[in-house]
């Protein structure tokens, strides 16, 4: 299948981890990813009813350990400031490299796009806090590629 690109914004709290896992509660149970057991393209896991209650469930089967859900379910936490990213995890768009790329700051969803290829590697996400007009936080936008 190859890995599959996946975005998604929330709304803004200082907290990045807790952010992401309430985007990862959100996912998990609307079914908004790809559920490897039944290996059915095009669909997600709202499309079937019997699909895992749990997350435990979910990642029990090793097809799902192994192909993961092609969202942001594949990511388990944010990794610190100066930190090396590791496999699953999401590292924050700081400002230096913010400065560095586009020549700004604070970002906004008008930077969106010039962010994406700072995600290379496949089974890492990045994160990065966009700001309203005045400058003031307003939103995180998680991205990545995952999956096999």
């Amino acid at each position: 299948m190859g890995a599959s690109g996946w975005d998604y914004y929330v709304p803004y709290q200082p907290d990045l981890q807790a952010a992401l896992h309430e985007l990862r509660q959100r996912v998990f149970e609307t079914g908004d990813y790809w559920w490897a057991v039944p290996y059915e393209f095009g669909k997600s896991a709202a499309d079937f009813p019997d699909r895992p209650r749990t997350e435990a469930e979910l990642w029990a089967e090793e097809i799902v350990q192994e192909s993961g859900t092609h969202s942001i379910l594949d990511m388990s936490r944010v990794v610190a400031e100066g930190a090396a990213p590791d496999f699953g995890t999401v590292q924050l768009v700081t400002e230096v490299e913010a400065v560095e790329r586009l020549g700004v700051a604070k970002l906004t969803r008008a930077h969106v796009d010039a962010l994406q290829p700072l995600a290379t590697q496949r089974w890492f996400g990045r994160c990065a806090v966009l700001h309203d007009a005045i400058g003031e936080p307003i939103e995180i936008y998680f991205w990545g590629f995952s999956g096999d």
